[in-house]
């Protein structure tokens, strides 16, 4: 059989390098292009996985014709979402977008509607679905565990998105201060902050813990820092037919959690009728709590099923096997999300509690 042809588009998002490793490494798949309108930005990738020049592009179309992909892996900065998934979905081929899934509700429905004219599959990344601790959490919670899920509390962030590189390469703090003028991360128009970077991870596994249910309302509160037009702390609260629950984004956590976890930790606390489970990020290990046993338990976490442990291989394992996207990377589930995300942003911008926008 014919290996996957995977592309890369767009190298704004420091996780293309983490996953062109993963295409690299996986038996049925190949890197057949990259592209981004600078070169610099690929040189790396470049390097690393010997990427031939007939292979490199700085036009996007003209990276897709010629290669003829069968996935497309696009980590362009949020604003450019939605204009990517437009521009590929021309081409028919398979999209990986690497969270978050858009930078408005309605750029992740024109996203959806463009790609629903193809036929083809369309996976919104988030790198925490991949964590063992996250899945047996979720695990649990549909086992009926702790009885009804009632409310989730997450926390997530890192020092901040220039610290590292791909494959988590360290950058100085001096660096960092002299790249935050010229980067997206820290621009409005581009998408940039905390919020929209870390909230969707929250809002995303917190409906998936939730089986699919929104809230009635959001009300979200983000720091305001002289000198930075984007956010670098937010919290949001969710109401919900049956209870509370909060999402907090912070860049400039202590220390980055996969080295070494700051407080507060990096995870989940998910709280039910009968019980509660906390999830941390890279534990190997989730702890329990229930009516039966209230003394806290350590639950080892459950090895991933083959096809299930990383975003290409499950993705490919999709489109080998004509299987539905599901999960934390289907776009349904994903918009309810986006809804959370949007509603918070408007909420801080206009320091008041709203409903979740349609």
């Amino acid at each position: 059989m014919s290996k996957f042809r995977v592309t890369g588009i767009n190298f704004d998002h420091m996780h293309m390098g983490d996953l062109l490793r993963l295409v690299h490494e996986h038996p049925k798949a190949e890197i057949v292009g990259i592209y981004d309108k600078s070169r610099d930005k690929m040189a790396q990738a470049i390097a690393d996985f010997d990427i031939p020049e007939d292979a490199v592009f700085t036009d996007l179309d003209a990276c897709v014709v010629q290669t003829k992909p069968d996935l497309a892996i696009m980590c362009a900065a949020t604003a450019e979402h939605a204009d990517h998934v437009v521009a590929l979905a021309k081409h028919n081929v398979h999209i990986h977008v690497e969270k978050p899934f858009a930078a408005s509700t309605a750029d992740a429905k024109r996203m959806m509607a463009a790609m629903a004219q193809t036929g083809k599959l369309m996976a919104i990344n988030w790198p925490l679905a991949w964590y063992p601790s996250h899945n047996t959490c979720k695990r649990l919670i549909e086992d009926g565990v702790i009885g009804e899920l009632i409310e989730v509390h997450h926390y997530g962030g890192n020092r901040g998105p220039l610290y590292h590189l791909a494959d988590k390469v360290e950058v100085s703090a001096e660096q960092v201060e002299q790249q935050k003028p010229e980067s997206w991360w820290y621009r409005k128009a581009s998408g940039g902050g905390s919020l929209l970077d870390y909230l969707g991870y929250g809002a995303t596994l917190g409906t998936w813990f939730m089986d699919g249910r929104a809230p009635l309302e959001v009300t979200c509160v983000v720091d305001q820092t002289a000198g930075i037009e984007v956010d670098q702390h937010s919290i949001t609260i969710c109401r919900y037919e049956q209870g509370l629950s909060k999402m907090e984004t912070r860049w400039g956590t202590f220390t980055d959690p996969w080295v070494t976890q700051p407080q507060p930790q990096c995870g989940f606390v998910v709280v039910g009728t009968g019980g509660t489970i906390s999830s941390y990020d890279y534990d190997d290990f989730v702890t329990v709590q229930t009516a039966a046993e209230p003394d806290q338990k350590k639950v080892p976490v459950d090895v991933l099923a083959p096809g299930h442990t990383n975003p290409i291989e499950y993705i490919l394992n999709c489109i080998e096997n004509n299987r539905p996207i599901e999960g934390p990377l289907s776009p349904d589930l994903c918009l309810t999300a986006q809804r959370i995300v949007d509603t918070a942003y408007l909420s801080a911008q206009q320091k008041k509690t709203l409903a979740l926008v349609s």
